[in-house]
């Protein structure tokens, strides 16, 4: 979409040509810092820690700064050898919050001057919305902002978006991660199409790997749902519709892996619908998960690019999901698609999978091969070190 041009008309900086320190040749990247809240569990975690670990494997200097705390991915990056800043940030309002959030904003300054990357390249609103003011006032030559979901967050909260809009003129390139999301960018920000381009997520080769079966045991085919417990994730219609797959006498158990603010109300619907769901939890085997089911699905009502259907098509399975989002870029011709909050519809997908082998053979080996040319974390990299050198051979043009 993009063709990487920048210019001081959209309100783009211009720093001194004496700012980093780190020239690579070629007009390559040296020095990059990736910024991001925390590192959880979360999608948006997991691509930053694969995208430090393939810049430090080409060879890049990279530091991976986090506004607010740590989380369970931080020692891959530790044992990566990629070093973790953290500011201390804190979250909420109030006087203490402000101060301490002013100290941080100055910590984060000191520190970008301190290694003047090449580029700094900030994940998530609160991230990118920080380094835009920090990246201007520390002189870095190149900022890039990644837009990784839907804007209905920001949906009738007119501050969000404005502040939003002024870090975007400050912002050299916007990076989403699927071409719905860049269109939802397009819309809601007012950008111009040449200042945001795609790069779909990466996955490691583990996904592509064999992995034994989870023991999960069962009679009947296994359903698997990869997401947090939350409304918009919409597990209320797949409950619904296994409750209907099994009144048409085809009985399935569902297992859903991930946790969160509607498991006690989707428990009680289970028990009320007289259905086999198993609450997973949070899960660290997912390919052995994967391999055991014999269907994943995904329910949402909003979607931007799913890191569980990504990681369902490497691993072979056949999916069925919601029709919103980047999903419908993933699964074009290589599962079923059914729209949101349709509790009939995504039974009926379902039923076409478990009712013909062939198919879910068909569709699971196309989505296994095409994940593997463009969902490969290595392509995932290389467009990003692609995207740095383009830019910053833009601005050493200027």
């Amino acid at each position: 979409m993009a063709d990487f041009r920048t210019g001081d008309a959209t309100g783009v900086r211009t720093p001194r040509p004496d700012t980093a320190a780190h020239p690579a040749p070629g007009g390559g990247p040296a020095r990059v810092c990736l910024l991001v809240g925390q590192l959880g569990l979360g999608g948006t975690e997991k691509q930053v820690v694969l995208l430090a670990k393939g810049l430090r494997g080409r060879g890049i200097d990279v530091s991976v700064l986090l506004l607010f705390k740590g989380g369970p991915r931080e020692d891959a990056l530790h044992a990566a050898g990629v070093p973790v800043l953290h500011l201390g940030f804190a979250a909420g309002i109030g006087p203490r919050t402000l101060l301490v959030n002013t100290g941080a904003f100055a910590r984060l300054v000191l520190r970008l001057r301190r290694l003047r990357p090449d580029v700094l390249h900030a994940f998530l609103f609160h991230s990118y919305v920080t380094a835009a003011p920090a990246a201007r006032m520390a002189g870095i030559r190149v900022l890039i902002a990644g837009r990784r979901s839907l804007g209905d967050f920001k949906r009738d909260r007119p501050v969000l978006l404005a502040a939003e809009r002024l870090a975007t003129r400050m912002t050299d390139l916007l990076v989403a991660n699927a071409e719905a999301v860049a269109m939802d960018t397009l819309r809601q920000e007012r950008v111009r199409p040449d200042k945001i381009t795609t790069v779909y997520n990466g996955l490691p080769d583990s996904a592509f790997e064999p992995a034994d079966p989870a023991a999960l045991t069962t009679a009947v085919p296994l359903i698997l749902c990869i997401a947090n417990l939350n409304p918009d994730k919409g597990h209320r219609f797949l409950i619904e519709a296994v409750a209907r797959l099994r009144d048409r006498q085809r009985t399935c158990t569902l297992a859903l892996v991930g946790d969160g603010r509607e498991r006690r109300a989707l428990e009680d619907q289970a028990a009320r619908l007289g259905v086999d769901v198993r609450f997973l939890g949070h899960r660290t085997d997912i390919e052995s998960l994967l391999a055991r089911a014999d269907v994943v699905t995904l329910p949402s009502l909003h979607e931007g690019m799913s890191n569980a259907v990504m990681e369902a098509m490497a691993a072979g399975r056949p999916v069925v999901a919601t029709d919103v989002g980047g999903t419908g870029e993933l699964l074009d011709g290589r599962g079923i698609l059914v729209p949101p909050a349709d509790s009939g519809a995504l039974a009926d997908g379902l039923a076409q999978i478990l009712d013909d082998p062939a198919l879910a053979a068909r569709l699971s080996a196309r989505a296994r091969d095409w994940s593997l040319e463009h969902l490969h974390v290595d392509a995932m990299v290389d467009r990003h070190v692609h995207i740095y050198r383009e830019l910053l051979e833009s601005r050493c043009a200027e």
